[in-house]
């Protein structure tokens, strides 16, 4: 005996039917994490390039407010963006400040950007906790809808008091239905996590590469900034 994908869905019953709805909904919301972070990703690196050679020339100059200013405009499409805004206005606001502790401006940046690079990879992961716990849960969720599909055939086998290797075959096939659909479900959000991670990996990598350069830049336009203020003396 063969049934279609609906008449299989037509015969569970209402527990199975909750199962394969929340499996659904898992399905749903991993293919929307995925796409959502793939777009940003996208977004964020197209804007983070166009951002660096805009700003390369000011930058190097010591034109800090000008890049300021650019990555104002900039930092919500782009990571980068973020990053050396954090660090400029941080070395700025510490320029103009005083600090009881006694430290630099440049340490005091610097120790700003080892938070803030923690909370930038935090932004990074956003959503895959999503993905993890789809591709760890899913198949478990299957396994019970299919446990309770099998426990519902069975009962409706025994309620008639007759039942044949066909009828019981038919009643296990439609339960196994959401064990397949579970783990349909859990292995792309498995693939989609490992993907989403050597992505965040590459790019956190890159913002890393980029704050150090930044912090050296700053460190140098500090000592410049420095010899500057020195007095001369006079021979």
């Amino acid at each position: 005996m063969s049934f279609s994908w609906s008449e299989m869905f037509a015969h569970m019953g209402l527990p199975a039917l909750i199962v394969a709805a929340v499996l659904a909904l898992m399905g749903l919301a991993s293919v929307a994490v995925f796409i959502e972070r793939v777009l940003t990703f996208r977004r964020s690196r197209s804007v983070s390039r166009a951002f660096a050679a805009k700003i390369d020339a000011d930058l190097t100059a010591g034109r800090f407010d000008t890049v300021l200013a650019e990555a104002e405009r900039e930092m919500k499409h782009g990571h980068l963006p973020r990053v050396v805004r954090a660090a400029l206005s941080t070395y700025t606001h510490a320029l103009k400040t005083a600090d009881v502790s006694g430290l630099s401006p440049v340490e005091r940046t610097q120790r700003h950007m080892a938070r803030y690079m923690e909370d930038v990879g935090v932004d990074l992961r956003r959503g895959l906790n999503v993905l993890s716990s789809v591709g760890s849960v899913a198949p478990f969720v299957g396994l019970l809808g299919t446990v309770v599909g099998i426990i519902s055939a069975f009962q409706g086998i025994a309620a008639a008091g007759s039942g044949g290797l066909g009828a019981v075959s038919a009643g296990i096939s439609e339960a196994l239905i959401e064990t397949a659909f579970g783990l349909a479900v859990a292995i792309p959000a498995v693939l989609a996590f490992n993907f989403l991670s050597g992505q965040i990996l590459r790019d956190e990598m890159t913002l890393n590469n980029a704050t150090g350069e930044l912090l050296d830049l700053i460190e140098d336009f500090d000592e410049r900034r420095a010899q500057q203020s020195r007095p001369r003396s006079v021979g």
